[in-house]
């Protein structure tokens, strides 16, 4: 992964491996520091310990041991975390119901991927891939 210490990352949280590693290469070819979790409980120790502190999460609603619906809650709890935007990307036929727990969007699967980097965007810097152009010389 290109990465600079400076940028914060996203925080993907997904309990499907391809899924996850699938939204990964998508945020880090579009130029994004990512760091994932596979659940709810996992991604809350994660920022609770201040182990990551993100620009967004990417979160999806159906997980096993805590599901996204519960962490909402429990992010809503914290001061520490509630400030963090959340995208949810889910499959959850209810997920449109999450703008109720203060998400920013909701994107249902299978979803855009440009649509995706144009969230995550808004909220979080890429990282330079070497797209600036060579001066002149």
């Amino acid at each position: 992964m290109i990465g600079d210490a400076s940028l914060a990352p996203v925080l993907v949280v997904e309990d499907n491996p391809e899924v996850r590693q699938a939204l990964v290469a998508l945020l880090e070819d579009g130029g994004f520091p990512v760091a994932q979790a596979p659940d709810g409980v996992s991604a809350l120790r994660l920022l609770r310990a201040g182990a990551v502190q993100p620009c967004l999460i990417v979160l999806d609603l159906v997980m096993p041991r805590m599901d996204g619906w519960d962490f909402l809650k429990e992010r809503r709890r914290d001061d520490r975390i509630a400030a963090i935007p959340v995208v949810v990307v889910s499959a959850d036929p209810l997920a449109l119901q999450a703008t109720h727990l203060g998400v920013t969007a909701v994107l249902l699967k299978p979803t855009a991927p440009e649509r995706l980097l144009e969230l995550v965007g808004h909220h979080c810097k890429r990282v330079a891939q070497g797209r600036v152009g060579n001066p002149p010389g």
